[in-house]
């Protein structure tokens, strides 16, 4: 007698693997316990309708996703968490004592943490005084068009830690790069402040789904002396 073929989604993740698996098996791996697959399918089927691509699926948060046909909380708490580890294993981290480089590496690490998010996020990159990575600090999350970055909060973990230079770096939702008329006044602010607490700002990196731009390459972060 041969072996009695998978009948669910769960089973067949075990014998046969991810890649084996359609998108909505997978979905209901995450959605469902096992012996659930058919109300599993059902939710995991009406988000795909809602959302129309797992990009935009993988963006949803939790308040969105709940409720989605049969999706619970819990469902829905399993879905953000999975994407999230995802984003985090697509993106480049930045080791405690490697040098910086360049604003390349900097998109390299961001990008797949940033370029789906719909509001801004403003994050502060402290390096050495040999200009070596020392942490990386979230400063703010803002609006679906805005974050605030206050001098006090980009600068205080810096000057708490010690930090001799800094590289900032935020997202456009809108999915376009360019920097807009308050993206360069904020970052002239800011390297007037560092200028005065003595800690130099490197670079202002905004990162979207289109590509990045360096404001040090376009001439609104002054370069090393």
């Amino acid at each position: 007698m041969g072996a009695v073929a998978p009948d669910g989604p769960h089973e067949r993740l075990v014998l046969e693997g991810p890649d084996r698996l359609s998108t909505v098996d997978l979905l209901c791996v995450l959605l469902g316990r096992r012996g659930r697959a058919r109300r599993a399918g059902d939710a995991a089927w009406r988000l795909l309708e809602r959302f129309r691509s797992l990009r935009r699926l993988a963006a949803a948060t939790i308040g969105e996703l709940d409720g989605v046909g049969p999706v619970s909380t819990a469902g829905a708490a399993r879905l953000v968490a999975a994407f999230a580890l995802a984003r985090r294993a697509c993106a480049r981290r930045l080791e405690k004592g490697e040098p910086f480089r360049s604003s390349a590496e900097i998109f390299e690490r961001y990008a797949p943490l940033l370029r789906d998010a719909r509001k801004e996020r403003f994050f502060v990159v402290l390096l050495d005084g040999k200009g070596r990575v020392m942490r990386e600090d979230l400063v703010s999350e803002g609006s679906l068009t805005s974050s605030l970055a206050h001098p006090r909060e980009v600068f205080s973990t810096a000057m708490r830690e010690a930090a001799a230079s800094i590289v900032l770096v935020h997202n456009h939702p809108s999915g376009d790069p360019e920097p807009s008329p308050d993206d360069i006044e904020v970052t002239k602010r800011l390297v007037s402040v560092g200028e005065l607490v003595g800690i130099r700002v490197v670079d202002h990196v905004i990162v979207a789904e289109n590509g990045f731009v360096s404001l040090l390459a376009r001439g609104w972060v002054p370069p090393a002396s």
